[in-house]
C-alpha cells in the first residue's frame, strides 16, 4: 500500500529528471501492520499541514522524498517490494531522497533478509527475488529511523 502527498501538478518521467515535483512525499508501507498506528498518525499530521494524499504508483516518480516504513509484513507484499524497487530507481536516476523507517523491525533483518523478510522473499516470483534482495539491502544501508515501540 502506498500514499503520496504533494503540492504541484507536474510529474517528471524517469527519462526527464526535472526538479519540479507533483508530490512532496511518497510513503510506502504495509497497511495491515501500520495503518492504525504509525502511518495513520503520519497521514493525519500531513493532512493538518494541508498536504494532499493519493494512491498512484506513478506518484513515486513525481515525489521529492520517499518514506519507506518497514514493518513485520512489509516484504509479504509483492506490491510493496515492487514499489521499493521503483523508489530506489528514482533515487539513482532522479536523486530522490529515500528515508527508511524501521517500525518494530531491525534494519539488520531487512539488510540480511532474516525472519519474515527471508520467508517472504523465498516465496516470491523467481524473476524478482534477486532484485528484491539487492534493493532491501540497499535501502537498509541508508540512514533512517528505528521505531521499536508504539507511538
Amino acid at each position: 500500500m502506498a500514499h503520496s502527498v504533494g503540492k504541484e501538478n507536474f510529474a517528471p518521467s524517469l527519462s526527464t529528471p526535472i526538479l519540479t515535483y507533483e508530490n512532496e512525499v511518497f510513503i510506502s508501507f504495509h497497511a495491515e501492520d501500520t495503518r492504525t498506528r504509525f502511518t495513520g498518525h503520519l497521514f493525519a499530521a500531513l493532512e493538518r499541514k494541508r498536504i494532499r494524499a493519493s494512491e498512484l504508483m506513478k506518484a513515486i516518480e513525481a515525489s521529492r522524498i520517499a518514506v519507506v516504513v518497514f514493518s513485520k509484513n512489509y516484504a509479504t507484499s509483492n506490491g510493496c517490494l515492487d514499489e521499493l524497487v521503483k523508489i530506489m530507481e528514482c533515487q539513482r536516476v532522479l536523486n530522490q531522497t529515500v528515508l527508511p523507517i524501521f517500525y518494530k523491525v531491525s534494519p539488520s533483518d531487512v539488510r540480511k533478509h532474516k525472519g519474515n523478510f527471508a520467508e517472504a522473499i523465498m516465496n516470491g516470483p523467481e524473476d524478482k527475488v534477486n532484485i528484491w534482495k539487492t534493493t532491501l539491502k540497499d535501502v537498509a544501508n541508508l540512514a533512517g529511523y528505528s521505531l521499536n515501540r508504539d507511538r
